[in-house]
């Protein structure tokens, strides 16, 4: 299992790493539909597990549906090699004329690759590599919180694998043709996942399920319209309504699991704009890389590799944070140390942001220089690149105290028989966090005419989307810090 989580991981990754850069080189794209296609890709890629695996429970069964999605992530990775190949380095006729596809049908098959890639990812991470299959009801809170680190610990490695070896391989040796890699990497996970399907195969606890717990708010919705209407009646909560003995059609257990649910909201309703912030990794701080002098002594450093200075905090951290918290569990129980932790993370990634837009402003001081990206050859700034270094170094703190926290608070307030639907509505906030990112990047580029989001930074105020999301982020750490004590 760990295997093929580990493969469809790194498939994953290597789709994402430099999408930006192929999709304005090789696609033609602006930078700000560039990075709304980015944020849309990961933002499907997170939502689709919860829709597979609720299809899957109620339509058509868990053995077909990873059959399914297996053939359309094999797809998707046969069709990205398709649209990055250089034609016009091979096929040249006579006259000198290079064969390349038409631009309709190269977007054509780039986005029917990313959507085949996306629902076989959903399938592989919702059938087979759920967080339910590693068996976790048994483990106290400080077992879970160190469970928890160590988990985004190894996702985190398998990350840093990627973004320095595979970057390099697509931007300078292979060029375009290192979309081969994630194709070689989905067919060693398919050929791990036939071999061992019957063990792979997660099959769930019959518990709640997400149709159900929608459904008691559907009930209860409705419920109270009529009692509105005709009846009356108090009820302690509005939920009540649905409870069989009030005249709704769910059990008493069922309708009291959702109530926890509906605690749990605001948790994951305030996550949603951590998410666009640390999604700008791949998207605003790639852009900013990408326009910065990544000459390091003759050698030209990936931009994506940039990516591996946020990871090295997690690699470094995760650790140390395990044994702190082993300790202030042991000495001060739990109750607020994941919140503390939450609220710190949510503070580094605006302090992250802040740093990003004051370094923007200090870019733009320093000349334009030629810089070759992949066989073609744009303006950029002079600044090194790594004068960028201290806001990814704040987003990798932020991620190792926010994701770990996030996840062990979900886990321990939801009880045994919603923990799944509790994960899988956090898991929906977190693609909502990529989509409005991608959203608002689009409001930013209409509303300021391009100069929030400009295709030439050096015209631009990229700082301005910038502080505006660090002071967002701000006053998301206070709504938090205010709402934990309940």
């Amino acid at each position: 299992m760990l295997l093929v989580e580990l493969c469809e991981r790194f498939t994953f990754f290597a789709t994402v790493c430099n999408m930006i850069l192929f999709c304005n080189l090789k696609m033609g794209y602006q930078y700000h539909q560039a990075a709304i296609a980015n944020l849309c890709f990961v933002g499907a890629c997170t939502f689709m597990p919860v829709l597979v695996g609720w299809s899957a429970e109620l339509f058509i069964g868990r053995t077909r549906v990873i059959y399914i999605c297996t053939f359309l992530h094999f797809a998707g990775t046969v069709l990205l090699p398709v649209v990055a190949f250089p034609f016009e380095d091979f096929y040249i006729d006579i006259h000198h004329i290079a064969h390349t596809l038409a631009r309709r049908e190269q977007t054509l098959l780039f986005y029917a690759g990313l959507l085949m890639s996306s629902i076989g990812t959903g399938g592989i991470r919702a059938i087979i590599c759920p967080l339910s299959a590693y068996g976790l009801q048994g483990y106290k809170q400080k077992e879970l919180m160190s469970f928890f680190n160590w988990f985004y610990w190894l996702v985190n490695l398998n990350s840093l694998v990627v973004f320095v070896g595979i970057s390099y391989i697509q931007q300078s040796v292979a060029k375009n043709l290192g979309f081969l890699i994630p194709f070689m990497s989905i067919v060693m996970a398919l050929i791990t996942i036939h071999m061992v399907r019957n063990e792979l195969i997660y099959q769930p606890v019959t518990a709640s399920s997400l149709a159900t717990t929608l459904g008691v708010f559907a009930n209860a919705g409705r419920m109270c319209c009529i009692h509105y209407r005709h009846v009356g009646g108090q009820v302690s909560s509005w939920l009540d309504r649905a409870k069989e003995y009030n005249g709704g059609r769910y059990s008493e257990s069922h309708v009291e699991n959702t109530k926890v649910l509906l605690r749990l909201l605001p948790l994951f309703v305030l996550q949603v704009l951590y998410r666009i912030c640390t999604a700008q990794a791949s998207s605003g701080y790639f852009i900013q890389s990408m326009n910065s002098n990544l000459s390091l002594n003759g050698f030209l450093l990936p931009i994506a590799a940039m990516k591996v200075i946020s990871i090295i905090p997690v690699i470094l951290l995760a650790p140390c944070l395990d044994r702190v918290h082993s300790f202030l569990f042991s000495k001060r129980g739990y109750r607020q140390l994941p919140c503390m932790a939450i609220v710190c993370g949510h503070i580094a990634a605006a302090l992250s942001l802040l740093i990003a837009g004051i370094y923007e402003i200090h870019r733009k001081w320093f000349p334009l220089v030629e810089q070759t990206l992949s066989g073609k050859i744009l303006l950029a700034s002079s600044m090194s690149c790594l004068h960028l270094a201290p806001q990814y170094i704040f987003l990798g703190m932020a991620e190792v105290m926010v994701a770990p926290a996030c996840s062990f608070i979900t886990f321990c307030l939801a009880p045994r028989s919603i923990r799944g639907v509790c994960m899988a509505v956090m898991t929906v906030f977190q693609a909502f966090g990529c989509f409005i990112g991608a959203l608002l990047i689009k409001i930013a580029f209409s509303a300021s005419e391009g100069d929030w989001f400009p295709d030439i930074l050096s015209s631009g105020h990229l700082e301005r989307f910038f502080f505006f999301l660090a002071s967002a982020m701000l006053l998301n750490s206070l709504a938090f810090w205010q709402i934990s004590y309940r």
